[in-house]
């Protein structure tokens, strides 16, 4: 396993001369599946990804696991862990408490949330109304590289992507240092905002997102969950595979992989793959490019 990467920055491993592939992984929701969860990790660790996200869990309901599996890919598998870190449901306090933690074990990437609202709660209810301002709590702290996330077909919440393309600038203002974009299934949607937000000024590093979708139950929730829109092309790949797993994960694969050569052959040196712990799904997809990426 290669340790190159071990505790770098993510800028400057998404800088670095040959391109760069991640993937996130999420924590488990309880002690009893902390096995599968972990088994996962160790198998997308042992094709040596660029670095690997861990996710925070609606709430921060699994924090300490993202704690856990973050210092675990640092110490024991030698990957660079990149930690999510939502603020939305916690105090001031909390986030202190939280960042002092990443800090004494030695973490020190975090993907910058704001998370989603609990329910009975509105915007402005809270300590943290915006993730820009977990973002400036974050740079002020120091001793963090900081990304945050960004949506190419806009955030729900959101009236126009004028407006969220606003909300981004302010993130990159805070002390943002790199972006990853939501699943998006339409490459020229990502060029399309690349283009708007170097207009805007946001010079920053961006990351696409790439969700390989393998299996029917994936199609409409991921959909809901995003707000993604999908292409007819892929509609009629999901459309005719559907019914039949062995093949809805070789169109899925495949989907995903031609995304992910057009985005390198289109000039950005970093993929981040959303892999729902499918250690499966992961080297395919690296076999399927191996030779793009050496």
């Amino acid at each position: 396993m290669e340790n190159n990467n071990f505790c770098r920055p993510i800028t400057e491993i998404i800088n670095g001369d040959k391109p760069s592939l991640s993937f996130e992984v999420f924590p488990p929701k309880t002690d009893a599946n902390w096995e599968s969860v972990d088994k996962a990790v160790k198998e997308i660790s042992a094709i040596s990804p660029s670095y690997m996200s861990v996710t925070y869990g609606a709430g921060g309901g699994t924090s300490k696991y993202t704690v856990a599996i973050a210092e675990k890919l640092k110490n024991e598998y030698g990957v660079t862990p990149l930690a999510h870190l939502s603020c939305v449901s916690s105090t001031r306090s909390e986030i202190q408490s939280k960042l002092h933690e990443l800090r004494d074990r030695g973490i020190t990437n975090i993907l910058a949330l704001r998370g989603d609202l609990p329910e009975g709660f509105t915007a402005g209810s809270l300590d943290y109304t915006y993730a820009s301002e977990l973002i400036a709590e974050i740079k002020e702290f120091g001793g963090f590289c900081i990304g945050a996330a960004c949506y190419p077909e806009g955030h729900p919440e959101s009236e126009t992507l004028e407006e969220d393309i606003k909300h981004l600038k302010e993130k990159v203002d805070m002390g943002c240092e790199f972006i990853t974009t939501q699943m998006c299934f339409d490459n020229d949607i990502i060029y399309n905002f690349m283009y708007r937000i170097r207009e805007a000024g946001i010079k920053v590093p961006v990351i696409p997102g790439i969700m390989p979708i393998t299996n029917a139950k994936q199609i409409k929730r991921s959909c809901e969950l995003s707000g993604s829109l999908m292409p007819s092309r892929f509609r009629r790949i999901t459309d005719r595979y559907d019914s039949d797993p062995a093949a809805m994960k070789q169109a899925g694969i495949a989907y995903a992989t031609e995304q992910i050569i057009d985005l390198y052959a289109n000039g950005f040196n970093a993929v981040h793959i959303y892999s729902m712990n499918n250690a499966d799904v992961a080297k395919k997809i690296k076999e399927n490019i191996s030779e793009i990426i050496k």
